[in-house]
């Protein structure tokens, strides 16, 4: 039930992302505008997640869930409401950092689990994202074609209505867990790099940073490169959409590839076909081709999430996984922040191109940093 309501949320995030940025351009907003828009949505997580981790560990999880859906639901009702650039601004902030408190409090209670379940809870959590993944691009690019980017944020709002729904009937089983799992009220103070002493957590946080850039890069130039070689808002879609259909797709046999292959075979396996494809995208126009490097690249970076995630709760010291949720996240939001304004900027001078190629550069060195992985992490949990 509750990776049924992070979806909900999340078809609010992705199709709020894209509703964001195509609105931005049809202001007739820069793209270096739009891509601190973009960069908004992780400014507020970057700065507080792992405060949010901590929060988490000490008080439970039931009053982040409530708070972070409630900021989804501002965050997509506002530009329905009202369609400027400060509207645009305030939606980013409230879905980006709503929807990072949901996640903290929804990833912590899924790793308090034997370890088979966890990496079982996991892979349930990984699933339910890829749908909405695959919906909320998909939904907002055929709601702006068909209505409009005001009632495009008008049907986004119903993700966290529904979440919002989901968490008041499950509000006695979440009182039940919350007792259970903030038992350490006062904890003494702690610091971030005492978690990034732990090799195997430090390497497990580098490779989630690195991924979840190509992932957010994809995202936020593809809309841009669509605009530019003149596709409408639900081609791009269709186009985001494939990506997210070819993570659930992955996900759904990746029982089977985990029993066979190692984590950080697909960890670099994931990095060496990400790298390729970046390097391919921008020499195609051709609508066919452009859904089949999305899938392909939805396929690379589908696959190693659940693992990491396991292997993060796994490493983590003891009563402090919230917290190394909330680090994660604020690595990954780090790179959604600073991505988006450098390229935003580097786009308005060199072109959309090289913005791919310039990742798959990052991709490779990622993989080549990789070749030796600690074979403690490669242990399963």
């Amino acid at each position: 039930m509750l990776c049924l309501l992070a979806m909900m949320n999340h078809v609010a995030l992705t199709g709020g992302r894209i509703t964001v940025s195509l609105t931005a351009l049809q202001m007739g907003l820069s793209t270096f505008k739009v891509g601190t828009l973009v960069a908004v949505f992780a400014v507020l997580p970057m700065l507080f997640s792992v405060r949010a981790g901590r929060w988490v560990d000490r008080v439970g999880i039931v009053r982040p869930l409530v708070i972070g859906t409630t900021l989804v639901a501002v965050g997509t009702a506002l530009p329905f409401i009202s369609q400027t650039q400060l509207a645009l601004l305030i939606a980013s902030c409230c879905i980006g950092i709503g929807f990072m408190l949901h996640q903290v409090a929804t990833q912590d209670l899924l790793g308090h689990a034997e370890p088979t379940q966890r990496l079982r809870n996991f892979s349930f959590m990984s699933l339910a994202l890829a749908g909405s993944g695959f919906s909320g691009p998909l939904i907002a690019g055929l709601a702006i074609d068909h209505l409009g980017t005001r009632l495009a944020f008008g049907l986004l709002t119903l993700g966290p209505l529904l979440s919002a729904g989901g968490l008041y009937m499950l509000r006695h089983q979440l009182k039940e867990v919350d007792s259970q799992l903030s038992g350490a009220k006062e904890a003494e103070r702690r610091r971030v790099t005492e978690l990034l002493a732990v090799p195997a957590l430090r390497r497990i946080l580098m490779v989630n940073t690195i991924l979840s850039g190509a992932w957010d890069t994809h995202l936020f130039v593809v809309p841009i490169f669509g605009v530019a070689i003149g596709l409408s808002a639900t081609t791009i879609g269709v186009i985001l959409a494939s990506f997210a259909a070819a993570t659930f797709v992955i996900r759904l046999v990746l029982p089977l590839i985990q029993r066979r292959v190692r984590s950080w075979t697909l960890v670099r396996a994931a990095m060496a076909t990400a790298a390729i494809d970046f390097l391919l995208y921008p020499m195609f126009t051709d609508v066919t081709a452009l859904i089949v490097l999305s899938f392909i690249l939805g396929l690379a970076l589908g696959c190693c999430q659940p693992s990491m995630l396991s292997l993060l709760h796994h490493h983590s010291p003891p009563g402090r996984a919230a917290e190394a949720v909330g680090l994660r996240m604020a690595l990954i939001n780090g790179s959604q922040v600073s991505l988006p304004l450098t390229f935003g900027a580097l786009g308005a001078v060199i072109g959309v191109a090289p913005l791919f190629w310039a990742y798959s550069l990052a991709l490779m060195a990622g993989g080549w940093v990789n070749r030796n992985p600690p074979i403690e992490s490669d242990r399963k949990p």
